[in-house]
């Protein structure tokens, strides 16, 4: 029996804390919440009582290590903001745990070299949530492409599509600060580099961006014509008929983590969208050169009427399209099962010499395809061998980022970035 404490009781902890108080209660078992808002830790109590089990201690931020003595956990779970990663990342290494960190690992190369020295130092490891990587419609382009089925891969072109429901999100919290973030470069995309570097097996070697805000924020709607702004949706009357507006009130969930946990952090979930004070980019471009000279087109937009990708591979003997749309929601505000749930999926081969044909999978239940639930079962079940190698580790995290992070100092400084200038990547060679 594995034991586990978990540090950031936000949207993202649920599906841990389900996993481990109800689906995999034989071999894990929960032994502490850490925050810095005691109402989220009350809150996670009631979701571990839900799932069926006893509820734990809660520790407040500045007693992380006395947790750690007190509950003596085999693993920390980090769910925290981003740019807090590392801080309890190396403090549970230190303290003798591993750990399992949500995406991205962290937010900057400094902080990741943090980690990585203290990987070495102690021995412990770390795992990066990736459960894309356990879609099966993301897992199958894997096989695909490893089976060689349209040879070498020489270009791709990846269109990632956020919606005006889950899109805008990013725009209302704390993601919306790339100080916090990382902007979604780092946050969100983290997760398309990394099925990136997973579906073509090899890493970048160079990285060109551009970005801009260009919906979001007051001046773009000032632009628009708009003339009547709010900062939160909570309390005020413009922000009844908005459609990019959060009515927290309007879901129990959101109520109880964040609504009625503001009077100890001031935290707000609900800030307007057309807003001042967003520092993160809403339309971004990037290419990258791999290692295997495989050539990457990638768009982000997080204003869309749609959510979902298109992704096609090129190659020496055909072309590979994936085309998904995904239901929308909003993080921490519904079931977690719907979550990245597939409205449609088709994966379609186009042999050089030969007829189109449909690729065959199966979804799975859960969020995301599936993915979420093969991901908790791969982190908290029995181990068993996978031949698509899906389990990320820091290695992993660390290259998913460094896209990102890469992309980030492009568009600073308006010029490609090379891999090679980064001590990290240097570092992670030499192991």
């Amino acid at each position: 029996m594995k034991k586990y404490a978990l540090v950031g009781t936000g949207g993202r902890a649920g599906m841990y804390i389900e996993a481990i108080g109800k689906t995999f209660r034989d071999s894990a078992q929960m032994v502490a919440f850490c925050d810095t808002n005691q109402t989220r830790m009350r809150y996670a109590n009631r979701l571990l009582g839900n799932a069926g089990a006893q509820p734990v201690p809660c520790f407040v931020a500045a007693q992380f290590e006395e947790m750690i003595r007190d509950t003596r956990p085999d693993t920390v779970i980090v769910t925290t903001m981003d740019r807090t990663h590392d801080d309890y990342i190396v403090r549970a290494l230190y303290a003798g745990c591993d750990v399992i960190t949500e995406k991205p690992m962290t937010i900057d190369e400094v902080r990741a070299l943090r980690i990585l020295n203290a990987i070495e130092e102690t021995g412990r490891e770390v795992r990066v949530t990736f459960n894309y990587r356990y879609a099966p419609h993301h897992s199958k382009v894997r096989e695909l492409l490893m089976n060689g089925t349209i040879g070498e891969v020489f270009s791709v072109h990846f269109e990632w599509l956020l919606n005006t429901e889950h899109g805008a999100d990013y725009f209302r919290r704390w993601h919306r600060e790339k100080r916090n973030s990382g902007g979604l470069l780092v946050h969100k995309s983290t997760h398309h580099f990394d099925l990136m570097n997973f579906w073509l097996g090899s890493y970048p070697a160079r990285v060109y961006a551009e970005g801009a805000l260009r919906f979001y924020g007051r001046e773009n709607a000032e632009k628009r014509g708009v003339s009547q702004f709010y900062p939160r949706a909570h309390g005020y009357p413009a922000a009844k008929n908005d459609p990019f507006a959060l009515h927290m009130e309007e879901s129990a969930q959101l109520k109880e983590l964040y609504l009625e946990a503001e009077h100890e952090d001031s935290y707000f979930r609900d800030q307007s969208v057309f807003s001042d004070g967003i520092t993160i980019e809403d339309t971004l471009s990037v290419l990258v050169k791999y290692q295997n000279q495989t050539q990457l087109t990638y768009s982000l937009n997080a204003y869309l009427p749609q959510e979902g990708l298109n992704v096609v591979f090129n190659g020496s003997r055909g072309r590979l399209e994936m085309k998904l749309v995904e239901n929308s929601y909003v993080n921490g505000g519904g079931l977690r099962e719907a979550e990245g749930s597939l409205d449609r999926c088709d994966i379609t081969v186009y042999p050089m010499f030969a007829a189109p044909w449909k690729a065959d999978f199966t979804l799975g239940e859960g969020g995301h395809g599936g993915g979420d639930n093969a991901m908790l079962a791969d982190l908290f079940g029995e181990p068993g061998d996978d031949p698509l190698q899906r389990a990320a580790d820091h290695r992993a995290g660390a290259m998913s980022i460094l896209t990102g992070i890469a992309g980030n100092i492009s568009m600073q400084q308006q010029r490609p970035v090379n891999f090679s200038e980064f001590e990290l990547v240097r570092r992670l060679a030499g192991r």
